[in-house]
């Protein structure tokens, strides 16, 4: 059995890995703790697990049949997260059009069997880990940054790091 941890996210293209890093990277400076590569930068929607490649086809045509309101996403801040030892950038609210991609994501989970998270979706891009306790700190300027697709992700850890991949997709 082949079997790949997959999620859905936003996954930002060249131009906004630029914009935030330019944005993120002097805050993200004075955080102790191991840098994410930016290249792995993006927003978690809806974590499915550990699936049998065999049944991702279907939840990407299930995923296709979703049809998304682009929104914009607003970080203002970089925050320490205690139990999963990150510094994370996050927005100061859920954009109403994101908590409905959510929801919907978490629907097409249950219609193939896997249970959602039962915590508060809470968006964020993790960019340090095992980072040590900060008072959170404001960005000199906000990041924001509009959507209008999502993407299935593969998290791939590989010689104790972890790389994230877009698995082919036309969302």
């Amino acid at each position: 059995m082949n079997i790949k941890r997959i999620f859905f996210g936003l996954w930002p293209d060249h131009r906004q890995r630029e914009r935030l890093r330019d944005i993120i990277s002097p805050v993200a400076k004075e955080v102790e703790g191991r840098a994410v590569d930016r290249r792995n930068w993006h927003v978690t929607l809806a974590f499915v697990g550990d699936l049998d490649v065999r049944f991702i086809p279907g939840l990407m045509d299930a995923a296709r049949e979703i049809e998304m309101t682009p929104f914009r996403l607003r970080l203002d801040r970089l925050e320490f997260w205690p139990r999963p030892k990150i510094a994370a950038v996050v927005p100061p609210r859920v954009p109403p059009d994101m908590e409905t991609l959510v929801n919907q994501l978490h629907g097409l989970m249950q219609d193939v069997g896997v249970d959602p998270p039962e915590r508060v979706y809470r968006p964020h891009i993790t960019v340090a880990r095992n980072a040590r306790h900060f008072e959170p700190l404001r960005l000199p300027q906000s990041a924001e940054i509009e959507w209008s697709q999502f993407e299935l992700l593969e998290s791939v850890s590989e010689h104790g790091r972890t790389t994230y991949r877009p698995l082919l997709n036309d969302f």
